[in-house]
C-alpha cells in the first residue's frame, strides 16, 4: 500500500538551520519519522544509514573513506552507531567553515551521543528533536466527540498506526520489542529485559502523577540506582517526559518531585493493556490520558517551532495545584485540564485560587466543551483546541 508523506511542522526550522550551520542534528524516539522527513527535505543530498552493517563497518574502520563516499553534502542516519565519526565530520567542516548544511545527522537522543555532539561539534551544529505527530500535523478534526478523541489517543501519534493504517496492536508490540531488545540492550546493556519491561509498565500506571522513583524501584524489585539509570534512558530516548515543578519567586514550599508523562498516548495505552478506546475512556486513568495528551502537544509545539518557553506544573505542600505552567520571559500562562463536555464557572475555582501566586498570569481551563467563556480575573473556559492559539499569544 503506497504511503503518503505528511508535512511536519519542524520543516521550516530544519531548512533555516541548514542555511546557517554546517551540521544539523535531528534526534527523537524510534520511528518518529526522522529518516522520512530528512530524505524528503534534503533529497539533493546523499543518504546513508548506519543501520546498514556494511556502512557501519566502513564508518568505524575508515571514517575518511566513508565521508568521501558520502560526498560533500550528506544525510547520515543513526549516527549513534559510529559516534567516532563526529570527530572526522568536525575536521571536514573546519576545512570549509563557510559551507553550511553539509551534514544532516539523525540519532537516538541518548546521553553519550549528545555529550559527544556537544563536545565535538560545539558552535558547528544546530540540534533539534522530532516527536510523534501532533494533532495539527496529522490534520485531525478541530472538533471531535470525546469517544472519537479517545480513539485517536488509543491509536497513538506514530505515523504507522495514525497515518498509514497499520494495526495498532501489532505496531506497538513490535515497537516495544524492538526498542527493548535492540536500543536498550545496546545503549545500556540491561541484563534482565523482562524486568526492564516491568519497570516501563509500572511507570505507565503513574502517567500524569508525581513520580516517586523509590516506590517504583521497590515495586519492580530493583535498586533505586538502577531505576534512576533506566528512567534516564527512557527520557533520553524520547519515550517519557518529566515535567518539572515551578518554584520561581514563590515563597511557599513546593513539591520537588516531577510529574511523569509518555510522549505517545498509544504506547501508554498499550503498556496499560487497554483492549479498546472505550475501556480507556471509562477507566480510572481517563483524565490522566487527556492531561498526558495536552502536555505532550505543548511539548511538540515547543520542539517543532524551537520555542523558548518552558513547561512546568505547580503544586505546593497543601496540594494546591496547576496542571501546566508555561513561562516565557515574564509571561506566564496557566492551564487546567478537565475531561468534561460541560463546564461551569465553579470548575475554574481552583485555578483562580492559584492566581495569588502568579499575579501577572492568565489562566485557562481546557475541556471538550465547545464554547469559550471569559470569567474575568484573567481566567477563562475554552475548548482544548484553543490551546494552540493560546500558546502563541
Amino acid at each position: 500500500m503506497p504511503r503518503k508523506y505528511v508535512t511536519r511542522a519542524i520543516e521550516p526550522e530544519l531548512h533555516a538551520a541548514a542555511g546557517e550551520f554546517p551540521v544539523v542534528m535531528l534526534t527523537g524516539p524510534r520511528q518518529s519519522g526522522k529518516s522520512t522527513l530528512l530524505r524528503r527535505l534534503f533529497a539533493e543530498k546523499t543518504y546513508t544509514t548506519l543501520d546498514d552493517p556494511f556502512q557501519r563497518k566502513l564508518a568505524l574502520e575508515d571514517p575518511r573513506l566513508f565521508l568521501e563516499n558520502a560526498g560533500g553534502a550528506a544525510v547520515i542516519d543513526e549516527i549513534q552507531y559510529a559516534p567516532e565519526l563526529l570527530f572526522y565530520i568536525k575536521m571536514e567542516v573546519d576545512q570549509q567553515r563557510e559551507c553550511v548544511g553539509r551534514y544532516i545527522l539523525t540519532g537516538s537522543q541518548h546521553f553519550p551521543l549528545m555529550q559527544n555532539i556537544s563536545e565535538t561539534l560545539a558552535g558547528r551544529v544546530a540540534t533539534y528533536e522530532l516527536l510523534p505527530f501532533s494533532w495539527p500535523e496529522a490534520c485531525l478534526p478541530e472538533t471531535l466527540a470525546v469517544p472519537d478523541a479517545f480513539e485517536v489517543f488509543y491509536k497513538g501519534f506514530y505515523a504507522d498506526p495514525l497515518i498509514h493504517g497499520v494495526n495498532r496492536d501489532r505496531y506497538y508490540s513490535s515497537y516495544l520489542q524492538t526498542y527493548i531488545e535492540r536500543d536498550v540492550r545496546q545503549i545500556m546493556a540491561v541484563q534482565d529485559l523482562s524486568l526492564f519491561q516491568n519497570f516501563i509498565e509500572l511507570l505507565a500506571a503513574r502517567a500524569g502523577s508525581l513520580l516517586n522513583l523509590n516506590e517504583v524501584a521497590k515495586e519492580c524489585g530493583t535498586s533505586f540506582t538502577t531505576a534512576k539509570r533506566w528512567l534516564s534512558l527512557l527520557q533520553s530516548t524520547g519515550v517519557v517526559y518529566l515535567l518539572r515543578p515551578y518554584h520561581k519567586n514563590i515563597s511557599k514550599r513546593v513539591i520537588k518531585s516531577p510529574k511523569l508523562y509518555f510522549t505517545d498516548t498509544g504506547l501508554l495505552a498499550y503498556l496499560l493493556r487497554y483492549p479498546d478506546a472505550g475501556t480507556m475512556q471509562n477507566g480510572p486513568m481517563a483524565g490522566a490520558f487527556f492531561e498526558n495528551f495536552i502536555v505532550t502537544e505543548v511539548l511538540k509545539h515547543k520542539v517543532n517551532h524551537n520555542a523558548v518557553f518552558q513547561l512546568y506544573f505547580f503544586r505546593d505542600s497543601n496540594r494546591n495545584e496547576v496542571d501546566l505552567v508555561i513561562e516565557e520571559a515574564q509571561r506566564v500562562k496557566l492551564f487546567e485540564m478537565k475531561l468534561a463536555k460541560t463546564l461551569r464557572t465553579g470548575d475554574a475555582s481552583q485555578l483562580k485560587r492559584q492566581m495569588e501566586y502568579f499575579p501577572h498570569a492568565c489562566g485557562t481551563v481546557l475541556s471538550f466543551a465547545e464554547e469559550h467563556v471569559a470569567l474575568g480575573d484573567r481566567t477563562d473556559l475554552a475548548p482544548w483546541t484553543a490551546l494552540y492559539g493560546k500558546i502563541e499569544e
